[in-house]
């Protein structure tokens, strides 16, 4: 067994630690916190890193297992994501390898060969086959450097996506005592960093806790109402790669249909489909092959995607963590992307209840109290990427300036006439229909269901026929939260009236609203800067990486990423020397694909 202490020889070498930075991945600074890591961990010492998706993570545990003699090893929750990952090192010029279910007996003992002529500086591995008996000794006649969980919080009971098999990883420390772990997650609250550390049974961890702040994504939410035809205009208006997600496989489904009648490049995905079919949607996504995914939440965790520009949420999430990594797969390289969300509270009484019908009362609970804070973040009428980065722990007083809240600031009115009117009808129908009933009859339509209940007899019948629907069906959304309304999700989600409407009703207390937001403000400028470069020098290299992407068998930003495509637009290198100052532009990929693209620039240029 060759698990033996960290010498003298193993402490950082920083000259030789930036150097790697620069030939290998083609950067010229570390991120904040990402130094940190790899002294630590290069000195022997276990480590958490909690860092926002796109924040850098991966340089963490790369960068030190090419300095540090001896193999690294990559626990990775999800197959796709492991093959991108060593595709980029690969790319990169590392010697990488993955082992998963997905390759032949004979391709893994090859790999298992080629671990012990010491081939490999990084293999990525599933956790279930990581803790089998045999891959363990196997590793322990091995020379491992360093032990790398990311997905981390999978481990924790607390955490959104607990993972069974990553429980497992507790006894890492035990096989291999002198070995350093570092655990990496984008998403952990305060009691799930507590339960990494103790489950991975970190000893004395240098902890680093990067900001989780992603401000190139803009955060936009909207009452949900036409919820097809809002995200049909939505994703119209939008300009290349986007994921939306849905809470049923029903719903991908249909709404992929109807995206696809618009025209719109897209597929869905869910776990229905074989496996088969979704490994070539998949890939054919992150080649840039399709435009959109529509999905459940089955997607995404393994996608390492660079050039997501933007992430609707059709159904809300389940808790701000969810949400959180799933908008975090939208500009991962750096570049502006959006994020919406269509609320509605609907649906939130019917998540509530689901959660509630849980097998296991105390998970019930943290599911509870999680998807609480996510419905706050829905209805919130202040920055929402300040309650964001508050949920995380970093608290934040200024406003952003790059969501709709800060863009577009809700303008109050004093709206005691439109919720007496509501409120009136509620209790004019006996409180006995859902929203919508209760919207047709404000509106004074002839529908066959109100002429044969004779509601159209009602004083409240057309008191609210100059308002549209979206109108009235956002003001009912803001009496629910004002708590005037309640959702009884137990008899087909009627509106009920609660004790505090009396004095709005009998005129004694005034009501103030906002007015309704029915769309999104795409047009206001955001503070986060946006780099100028040549928009059509842009679009000839994103055609180019695209040829040569389909040509290596790749995704595109494996070859580069958009920011990097950006930056050659901006500097319109001529030389080589010129060519390695592009960021994410190292030795390998200057050789491998420099020329063309200094080609392609310099035809532009002429």
């Amino acid at each position: 067994m060759l698990d033996t202490p960290p010498s003298p020889s193993t402490r950082p070498n920083l000259d030789l630690v930036k150097h790697t930075l620069k030939q290998t991945f083609g950067y010229d600074a570390f991120r904040p916190g990402q130094q940190d890591a790899i002294e630590n961990v290069m000195a022997g010492r276990d480590v958490l890193v909690l860092m926002p998706t796109g924040g850098g993570k991966s340089l963490c545990y790369q960068v030190p297992a090419l300095v540090m003699p001896g193999m690294s090893i990559v626990v990775s929750p999800l197959i796709s994501l492991m093959k991108d990952q060593v595709d980029a090192l690969v790319a990169n010029g590392v010697s990488a390898a993955y082992i998963n279910s997905n390759l032949a007996p004979e391709q893994i003992f090859a790999i298992y060969r080629g671990m012990q002529d010491q081939q490999y500086k990084l293999i990525y591995v599933a956790p279930e086959r990581l803790m089998q008996l045999d891959f363990v000794m196997r590793l322990q006649s091995l020379n491992i450097s360093l032990i790398a969980v990311d997905e981390a919080h999978c481990v924790s009971h607390w955490g959104h996506d607990f993972r069974k098999d990553y429980r497992l990883l507790g006894q890492l420390k035990g096989k291999f005592p002198h070995t350093p772990i570092m655990g990496l997650t984008a998403t952990a609250d305060l009691a799930t960093r507590a339960d990494i550390i103790q489950q991975l049974q970190l000893n004395q961890p240098f902890v680093f806790k990067g900001s989780f702040d992603r401000p190139n994504i803009r955060y936009n939410q909207v009452t949900k109402y036409k919820a097809t035809d809002q995200t049909i205009s939505y994703v119209k208006q939008q300009d290349g790669n986007g994921i939306i997600y849905c809470n049923s496989r029903k719903k991908v489904d249909d709404l992929a249909i109807a995206l696809a009648k618009q025209g719109v490049n897209c597929a869905g995905y869910h776990a229905g489909l074989e496996g088969e079919i979704r490994d070539k949607i998949q890939r054919d996504f992150i080649q840039d092959r399709i435009d959109v995914i529509v999905a459940t939440v089955a997607f995404g965790m393994g996608i390492d995607k660079s050039n997501v520009r933007f992430v609707v949420h059709f159904d809300l999430p389940r808790s701000i963590e969810s949400y959180y990594q799933e908008i975090g797969r939208a500009g991962r390289d750096g570049m502006p992307a959006e994020a919406l969300l269509l609320f509605d509270e609907k649906d939130a009484a019917r998540i509530r209840q689901w959660i509630s019908t849980g097998e296991n009362p105390e998970r019930n609970l943290v599911e509870l109290q999680k998807f609480a804070a996510m419905e706050a973040f829905g209805e919130a009428q202040t920055c929402r990427r300040q309650i964001l980065l508050n949920y995380f722990a970093e608290y934040s007083a200024g406003h952003c300036g790059n969501c709709d809240i800060c863009l577009d600031p809700p303008k109050a009115y004093d709206g005691t006439i439109d919720g007496q009117k509501v409120l009136s009808c509620v209790l004019r129908l006996q409180q006995g229909f859902a929203s919508q009933y209760v919207i047709d009859v404000l509106r004074g339509k002839q529908l066959k269901r109100i002429i044969e209940n004779q509601h159209e007899q009602l004083s409240t019948y057309g008191i609210g026929k100059e308002q549209s629907d979206e109108y009235w069906h956002n003001i009912i959304n803001q009496l629910i939260h004002r708590g005037l309304l309640r959702v009884d999700i137990t008899q087909n989600s009627m509106l009920k009236l609660t004790e505090q409407v009396r004095p709005i009703l009998k005129g004694e207390q005034a009501l103030e609203l906002a007015i309704p937001r029915l769309s999104v403000s795409l047009g206001k400028k955001a503070k986060f800067e946006v780099q100028s470069y040549d928009r059509a020098l842009f679009a000839k290299l994103k055609h180019l990486r695209k040829s040569i992407a389909e040509q290596d068998d790749v995704p595109p930003f494996v070859v580069f990423s958009d920011a990097s495509l950006a930056d050659m637009a901006d500097k319109c290198p001529e030389s080589s020397i010129e060519f390695l100052d592009i960021h994410g532009v190292g030795q390998a990929k200057l050789e491998r694909y420099g020329q063309r693209f200094l080609d392609a620039i310099s035809r532009h240029m002429n």
